[in-house]
């Protein structure tokens, strides 16, 4: 049976994304039990493969029905108690998020905050882990606010240097899929995201993968975990279940999303991850290029350097808004994304560039038609460029 899905505007927001037939086909696959054989078998092959995609052997994927918020609370309840000292490195709305969901668990909370659109420098990092204690250091990895890309390389490193027991925890909820991550080799402890952006899969699914430092840190902690769903002392079990063929109970998963994130994974690594991180880069320079080149556009991140390979953060110029361009970009079947951080919410709108997007250059051509679009719109909108003084064409 050949399936494709109904004709609908592009969906080209920072996520949720657009998504394959095979993937949304699988969405609607026929009800089955979660304790079957060949759900078991989806299950587990699910779980292995994501830790391809994360380029880790020794990591634990814990794979739940919920958002990437979830993955916030799962590594609060989990991995800190109450008093506990958390550093969360600022580079957006979603750092602040993050810390708001520390202090929910009781923890103190330190911000290291950069200003909008750059991320906290080596020395900044430095400085604050040796001034005060950290149970874990969290990076928010691509800020989808502002479209900052931050290193977690870097801060692993300056952690290892500096306090060697302080875990890392990495917010990939924008990067898993579109940027590079090497789990095992950058030392990171925790990585979470969720299934709707760089995966390619419909919202729905909460993915967080563990390393071994950080189960231990779970198995030995003081106080009792609070939260029952989000514990991961009952998912554990659950997860090795799975991969080892033998189903174990806690609460019934999302079979018809695990289908389908089994589908998405499957075309993920049937080609090294290494090529797909490439794409991604590849596409997001040449979109780039056309904004700040033929457009004239500035972008929100300060530097190219720490730009996101699956995002562009585009400011609007002077004399135009979000009423001018986004209306005229859905007027042609393209949905983009508006501003969401607070200091310059109204002075930005949001594209994303990833998954099947960027992959499939040969049926979709998407990036083309978005580029065609946003040049209509500014062009009905009166823009001229000022480095070429022509309208946009």
């Amino acid at each position: 049976m050949t399936f494709h899905q109904v004709d609908h505007p592009l969906l080209v927001i920072p996520g949720s994304i657009e998504v394959s037939d095979d993937v949304l086909f699988a969405n609607a696959s026929p009800s089955q039990s979660h304790m079957s054989k060949g759900f078991t078998e989806t299950f587990g092959n699910s779980i292995k493969m994501f830790r391809q995609v994360l380029v880790t052997e020794r990591g634990q994927p814990i794979i739940t029905a919920g958002s990437g918020t979830l993955g916030w609370d799962m590594i609060a309840c989990n991995l800190t108690e109450p008093g506990d000292e958390v550093l969360v490195l600022h580079s957006g709305y979603f750092g602040q998020s993050f810390a708001d969901c520390f202090e929910a668990y009781g923890v103190k909370v330190t911000q290291l905050k950069a200003s909008v659109g750059q991320c906290p420098s080596r020395e900044e990092l430095s400085e604050a882990l040796k001034s005060k204690k950290y149970k874990i250091v969290t990076v928010t990895h691509v800020d989808t606010s502002t479209g900052v890309l931050s290193d977690p390389r870097m801060v692993t490193d300056v952690v290892r240097e500096v306090s060697t027991d302080t875990l890392v925890a990495l917010d990939g909820v924008c990067s898993v899929g579109s940027e590079e991550i090497r789990m095992d080799e950058w030392s990171l402890d925790i990585v979470m995201c969720a299934s709707q952006k760089g995966l390619g899969v419909p919202p729905g699914l909460c993915l967080v993968c563990v390393s071994e430092r950080a189960i231990h840190a779970v198995e030995t902690r003081k106080s009792k975990i609070n939260s029952y769903f989000a514990s991961w002392l009952n998912w554990l079990p659950v997860m090795r279940g799975y991969e080892q063929g033998k189903p174990v109970y806690f609460a019934t998963p999302p079979v018809q999303l695990i289908c389908a994130l089994h589908t998405s994974l499957k075309a993920i690594t049937s080609r090294p991850i290494e090529e797909r991180w490439t794409k991604h880069k590849q596409a997001s320079t040449d979109f780039k290029e056309f904004i700040t080149n033929e457009l004239g556009l500035k972008q929100v991140p300060n530097d190219s350097s720490i730009a996101a390979n699956g995002m562009t953060a585009i400011y609007f110029p002077d004399g135009i808004s979000a009423s001018d361009i986004i209306p005229r970009l859905l007027e042609q079947g393209i949905i983009v994304a508006g501003g969401l951080h607070k200091d310059i919410k109204d002075k930005y709108f949001r594209v994303g560039h990833m998954g099947i997007s960027v992959t499939d250059t040969t049926t979709r051509h998407d990036l083309e038609k978005v580029k065609e679009a946003i040049r209509n719109a500014f062009k009905a909108a009166g823009y001229v460029n000022p480095n070429t003084k022509t309208t946009a064409n």
